[in-house]
């Protein structure tokens, strides 16, 4: 059953330009992209089923294709192909903003593109932000993996590609897969390690954000830098 077999005042689409994207729930603005459900599963009902397996929006957006693909009713290429084109089209909208403008100005933003690319990892993953003079983007690299509990950071390589983007200042983050983003006395001992590093090339660590699912938190606002 598709968005069609609904009666007309409860079609997404409808609801969608007579009121506004804001007034569509997160399965309805899922089944827009689903269009038709599977057998037996309305469209509505499936884009619910997906939201709690996956743990809402953020956690079907980090989702992989291999993942999705498992999935009864997305074994096609089309829908798992839109999911992981809106994916990446939220990722590059974020990074266009962070590259037009001071990160300072967008910490939200900061904060919303460092869950699009890391939160979903079972793993530990250390990331990094390097910025411009103005503080804008330049280029996000996931440098380390590790354990679940632990990822092996070596200053010297965090050194070396922010020479090599000519950052003039860095955005540290990494996530918890546990879903606890309180930072722990390893990540104040790693972040002021790389601090005193990166300050020999005249670097400036302004931020480490620590990410979980569906939130993060910034050392700076906690005064940890």
């Amino acid at each position: 059953m598709g968005l069609k077999d609904l009666p007309a005042d409860a079609r997404p689409r409808e609801k969608l330009i007579a009121r506004g994207a804001a007034a569509l729930s997160d399965s309805e603005l899922l089944a827009l992209l689903l269009r038709t459900g599977v057998a037996g599963t309305h469209v509505l009902q499936l884009a619910q089923q997906l939201l709690q397996q996956f743990g809402g929006i953020a956690g079907l957006l980090q989702a992989s294709a291999e993942d999705l693909k498992r999935i009864k009713g997305l074994g096609g290429t089309a829908k798992r192909a839109e999911l992981l084109a809106v994916l990446e089209l939220s990722r590059r909208a974020l990074a266009q903003q962070l590259a037009q403008r001071p990160v300072f100005d967008a910490p939200q933003a900061v904060k919303d593109y460092l869950q699009l690319h890391l939160a979903g990892h079972a793993h530990e993953v250390f990331a990094v932000l390097f910025l411009d003079s103005q503080h804008r983007l330049l280029a996000l690299e996931e440098l380390f993996r590790g354990t679940l509990n632990q990822t092996s950071v070596y200053p010297r390589e965090v050194v070396q590609r922010a020479l090599h983007h000519h950052a003039a200042a860095v955005v540290l983050a990494h996530n918890h897969p546990s879903g606890e983003v309180e930072p722990s006395r390893a990540d104040e001992a790693l972040t002021q390690n790389l601090k005193a590093a990166l300050a020999l090339v005249d670097v400036r660590v302004l931020d480490h954000v620590v990410v979980g699912p569906g939130r993060a938190l910034s050392m700076a606002e906690r005064g940890l830098i």
